[in-house]
């Protein structure tokens, strides 16, 4: 049994599946958006749990929830349901297109919910030929096997054995490839409406409407993988509503929870119906604890006061980024929307993402990748102007010791 002297790195390589290469640090206590080690080193968190802790590390709100639901009922199965549960889908239903909601555990379940659900549509209203599933390279959706199959990274989903099939991959953004592509054999499009893992790349309006267009047109369902951009990440409830276009079926995850692992698949009364009884469930999906704090997340982050805070923060995020460059110039461009932001590397920095994000660690600074040509930004959404100064300070210095060391090069 580990002592509290043995708790170090090493012994993540002792007792741990090696599918994860996490850094040397390890993180002990967190409040707002600075975080500290077993030492007490002290950082400032741009990174957020990868788009999750959307109010930042023990915010009293969710503290609350958690407590005081822990004091009453911690778990159910779903041959009963539970109020936190009840009150978390009206709420979302309320503030969103959907009328009904199915809790999940993660974005992988969400999605795959989703993704059985639009082919359980096209058998029923359909045929079980109209089975083909459009989704788009560099995309992400989860890693259960379906889920992982229809992202578009094979790195992932490669040597596994066969993959579940009539799922087919087409570029983002080329609206002239889908067109070409889709058919009345197409029961579902599934898309990012940010893709957040394949590098921080955001639609085009006429590309997104399109793709609505094209599924009315061939009676195929469009699902939005809300898991990253959605609960307030990109200034908005959810992406969607950005975008002026509304899915038939929507997933989020990650913030949803503000840490604490939940995830819903949103869709309206026609559609949940194909879900009959037995079909499709969750033993921890609508967990009262989890519930409890996200309803908690939902009512904090839905004011408009906090998603306008989003989009002033996304300007804080990119003057620092653009000063950082002016001095230091790595960075080609800044793209993204709210406070899901990729700074992308310049042709002679490309490959180089993760060093920067283990710079940035040793400066005291935490940052995220998407793939190894961007370094990704995803905070808290009230994460403090002097918090968001004093990273970027840090995030300098660790740029200079790198930009120095390739000049010398």
């Amino acid at each position: 049994m580990a002592t509290e002297e043995k708790l170090q790195r090493s012994l993540f390589n002792e007792v741990m599946v090696p599918c994860y290469a996490p850094m040397d640090i390890i993180p002990v206590r967190g409040q707002g958006s600075r975080l500290w080690d077993q030492q007490q080193r002290e950082y400032i968190d741009f990174a957020g749990g990868i788009a999750v802790s959307c109010l930042g590390h023990c915010h009293p709100v969710m503290v609350t929830a958690l407590t005081e639901q822990a004091q009453k009922l911690w778990h159910l199965s779903n041959v009963m349901t539970n109020e936190p549960a009840l009150r978390l889908a009206d709420k979302l239903t309320q503030l969103t297109f959907a009328d009904k909601v199915f809790f999940a555990n993660s974005g992988a379940e969400a999605n795959e919910a989703a993704l059985k659900l639009a082919r359980r549509y096209a058998v029923d209203n359909f045929s079980a030929d109209k089975d083909q599933i459009i989704a788009f390279h560099h995309g992400f959706h989860g890693r259960t096997f379906f889920t992982v199959t229809v992202g578009g990274q094979s790195t992932y989903s490669d040597g596994f054995g066969p993959k579940p099939q009539a799922v087919t991959h087409l570029p983002y953004n080329d609206l002239a490839a889908i067109a070409e592509l889709m058919s009345d054999k197409t029961c579902a499009v599934m898309m990012e409406p940010l893709q957040g893992e394949g590098g921080i790349i955001s639609p085009t309006i006429e590309f997104v409407q399109g793709v609505r267009e094209l599924c009315d047109k061939h009676h195929a369902l469009l699902i939005f993988d809300e898991v990253q951009t959605g609960n307030g990440r990109t200034g908005d409830l959810f992406a969607y509503q950005g975008l002026g276009v509304t899915p038939d079926i929507l997933t989020t995850a990650k913030s949803l929870g503000g840490g604490f692992p939940v995830a819903a698949m949103l869709t309206t009364t026609a559609l949940a119906a194909h879900l009959k009884v037995g079909t499709h469930g969750s033993t921890y999906g609508g967990n009262p604890l989890a519930c409890a704090v996200a309803e908690a997340v939902i009512n904090t982050i839905s004011q408009p006061v906090l998603l306008a805070g989003v989009k002033q923060r996304e300007q804080w995020f990119r003057e620092g980024l653009m000063q950082i460059n002016r001095r230091y110039p790595i960075f080609s461009e800044i793209r993204g929307k709210g406070l899901l932001l990729g700074a992308v590397l310049c042709p002679q920095w490309q490959g180089r993402a993760r060093d920067i994000l283990v710079a940035a660690g040793k400066e005291g600074v935490m940052v995220l990748v998407a793939g190894t040509d961007v370094v990704r930004f995803t905070p808290s959404l009230v994460i403090d102007k002097k918090d968001i100064d004093e990273g970027m300070q840090r995030l300098e210095a660790a740029i200079a010791t790198l930009y120095n060391a390739h000049s010398e090069l």
